[in-house]
């Protein structure tokens, strides 16, 4: 069994999902609500353990269908992709306080689809659209309406 790269960061991601998520039972229990402090991140954690271990079973079976060579001048010519990606974030970042975070994250989700994996088709175009919207909307109705936490507002849109 060959591990590469991203199955030892599955294991790490799960192994520290499920140290944190040990750590969040000792979190105190408020009495007068019945959501406490480490309701959201147990879900939280208790997901990014379950991705960890996907990533891990895929990497597996992925290097054994796989050659080496293959895979590895795949890996070289998608190296561009990291400095691309810190990019949008610091964009993201730059682009949240002036444009609010309704019209960021559309932004966002809009560069950051087509840079790991270019859509080819319209139907692929729309569905990047749709995704970029859909994020945007019910993070919001999430965040600001059910959770009652102020998302940034845009000094040039002002929403």
């Amino acid at each position: 069994m060959r591990v590469g790269r991203d199955g030892v960061i599955g294991l790490i991601l799960t192994a520290l999902s499920f140290g944190l998520l040990v750590q969040s039972f000792s979190l105190p229990q408020l009495p007068l609500t019945p959501v406490g402090p480490g309701f959201y991140p147990r879900i939280v954690l208790s997901l990014l353990a379950f991705a960890g271990v996907v990533l891990f079973v895929q990497n597996v079976l992925a290097n054994r269908a796989q050659a080496t060579a293959a895979g590895s001048m795949q890996a070289d010519a998608a190296f561009w992709r990291v400095p691309l990606l810190f990019g949008i974030v610091a964009a993201y970042v730059f682009l949240l306080p002036i444009l609010g975070y309704r019209l960021a994250t559309i932004l966002f989700v809009l560069a950051l689809m087509p840079a790991i994996e270019w859509p080819t088709s319209v139907r692929a175009w729309a569905t990047v659209i749709l995704i970029s919207i859909a994020t945007s909307l019910v993070s919001h109705l999430v965040f600001e309406r059910y959770l009652l936490v102020l998302l940034p507002r845009g000094s040039l849109t002002g929403w």
